[in-house]
């Protein structure tokens, strides 16, 4: 996934301002504690971290 489309399922999904939040603020544990943008500056696949949010956030899997 490029990391421009990984935006703009963030966008999509969960706004432009949360999605924002989101990347910054938010702790995933499977990224050892660290946020959605510090594991994709870190070199984390796109894909993973969205995978990852969504399983956080409860998005239905047909959205992944």
């Amino acid at each position: 996934m490029r990391l421009t489309e990984f935006h703009e399922l963030i966008r999509e999904e969960f706004g432009q301002v949360r999605g924002d939040s989101m990347l910054r603020d938010h702790v995933l544990t499977s990224f050892g504690g660290r946020t959605g943008a510090e594991a994709i500056e870190a070199g984390e696949e796109p894909r993973e971290v969205w995978r990852a949010l969504c399983c956080d956030f409860d998005v239905p899997r047909v959205r992944w």
